[in-house]
């Protein structure tokens, strides 16, 4: 099946829905009921990043917006704080890369890295200024970091197992030109 195809871009679409509610479902599942000293890694966050920095086309930003609004509210965040920060800064990251044509690895995991921790203090600073509780700033700084690391195991697992890849230059262009 050509990776351009309608059929294909809404399937990868419907899988990265499935995927997200996957993820939301754990996260809501009450495995341990005592307070942890650390947070996991927002496997939700580094999945929409890895899936729209590849391939545009199969997240497209109103996809991105739902899904996160819809763990905004699940999750008991302030609705739509996270979201459109997670927004914005796809939309950031995916300018940003397309504009350095063939970025190796090493220079997406940073640059996204830099957008998770900028992302992760916009959020402090917003629940600071609302006067909104907050989790410690320990639990922010442990979920950031893990996310930074899991962001390869991530991306791996969405090349291996779902075949989300960069575009070719010209597969780019000819998407560019739908």
């Amino acid at each position: 099946m050509d990776s351009l195809s309608p059929s294909r871009i809404w399937t990868m679409r419907v899988v990265y829905v499935g995927l997200s509610l996957t993820i939301l479902f754990f996260q809501l599942l009450p495995l341990d009921t005592l307070p942890r000293f650390w947070a996991g890694p927002d496997l939700l966050i580094a999945l929409t990043l890895a899936w729209a920095l590849r391939r545009p086309d199969y997240v497209p930003v109103f996809l991105i917006a739902l899904v996160m609004l819809l763990a905004d509210l699940l999750l008991l965040r302030p609705p739509g704080l996270l979201s459109a920060l997670s927004v914005a800064a796809t939309v950031f990251l995916r300018g940003r890369l397309a504009g350095q044509g063939e970025t190796g690895f090493v220079g997406e995991w940073i640059s996204v890295s830099i957008m998770l921790i900028g992302l992760a203090l916009s959020y402090r600073l917003a629940l600071t200024l609302t006067a909104v509780e907050r989790a410690p700033f320990f639990l922010s700084t442990t979920q950031v970091l893990l996310t930074i690391g899991v962001y390869p195991l991530v991306v791996a697992a969405s090349q291996t197992l779902f075949g989300v890849r960069r575009l070719a230059p010209a597969d780019a262009e000819a998407l560019g030109a739908r």
